[in-house]
Parts: C-alpha cells; sequence; structure tokens
C-alpha cells in the first residue's frame, strides 16, 4: 500500500531530478565524435585554445565571424575547474602568440590577452551543481576599436 509519505517522497525526488537535469544542459553545443567537436570549435574560434573536453555553449554565446577575425562572446563549458581552466589559459595562450596584459585569480578570475590587432578577455568562473565544472567566457574584439561613451543631456 502506497501512503501519503511515500508519495510525498517520490515527488520530491522527482522534482530534484528534473532540477538538476535542467541545470546540467549544456545549450545548443557542436556534436559528433570528439574530434568533430573539436574541429567546428576550431573553425568557429580560430587560434583560441580550450581546454580539454570543453564544449562551446551555442545558445549562449554570440560569435560575428569565424577563425581568427571573429568578434563577439563565446560561452564554453569546461570539464576541469576553474584552478585547472585559470592555469591553462595562463600557460598555454602565451605559447599560441597572445600576450598576457593582466590576470586576476578570485572567485570570478579574469585575463586578458592581446594578438596583433585583438584582444581576449577570459572570464572563469565555477560551474553549478549538476553542470559544468567551470564556466569559460571569452569576448574577443579589436583592439583599440574606436568606442564613444554616450553623451549626457
Amino acid at each position: 500500500m502506497i501512503t501519503i509519505q511515500t508519495l510525498k517522497v517520490s515527488a520530491l525526488a522527482l522534482l530534484i531530478a528534473v532540477l538538476i537535469s535542467g541545470c546540467a544542459s549544456s545549450g545548443d553545443s557542436p556534436s559528433g565524435s570528439p574530434q568533430e567537436v573539436q574541429e567546428v570549435q576550431s573553425q568557429l574560434l580560430g587560434d583560441m585554445l580550450l581546454p580539454q573536453g570543453a564544449r562551446l555553449n551555442g545558445t549562449d554565446s554570440i560569435i560575428i565571424g569565424r577563425g581568427n577575425e571573429w568578434v563577439g562572446r563565446a560561452v564554453v563549458n569546461a570539464l576541469q575547474g576553474a584552478t585547472d581552466v585559470y592555469a591553462f589559459f595562463q600557460s598555454e595562450y602565451p605559447k599560441s602568440g597572445w600576450t598576457i596584459v593582466t590576470a586576476v585569480k578570485a572567485k570570478t578570475s579574469i585575463l586578458v590577452f592581446t594578438k596583433g590587432d585583438r584582444t581576449a578577455t577570459i572570464e572563469i568562473v565555477d560551474g553549478s551543481l549538476g553542470g559544468p565544472k567551470s564556466v569559460i567566457v571569452i569576448t574577443s574584439s579589436p583592439k583599440n576599436a574606436n568606442v564613444i561613451a554616450p553623451v549626457r543631456k
């Protein structure tokens, strides 16, 4: 016989499972074999390497252009924790010709790199329970872009 208490516990367990599966969603990520995913991400992001197994979250990303000329924001879900991801960017990007402008290691870590006429800002935060171990936001833009401040009236 099923009691009210058993029904309540079952409903709570189902609700928690649904919430966790919703948090684990990686958005509209490239799919296929690891090699195919890597190829698509390389075509989009050019020489901006990602940690092993990281996947681009297409739903939250805004990428205009492709390859080494893209601008916008790429949101990436990583399998490694924020400390390991921070160490990856700090060690690997200079090997690819990127120069570190500034680096801040904190709860939300930020690294700023330049290469040629491009600037890349990398923000790293811990992931959520049931989701990626960390989330990376890469913002790419032309260096010294003419930015005009709004005029106060």
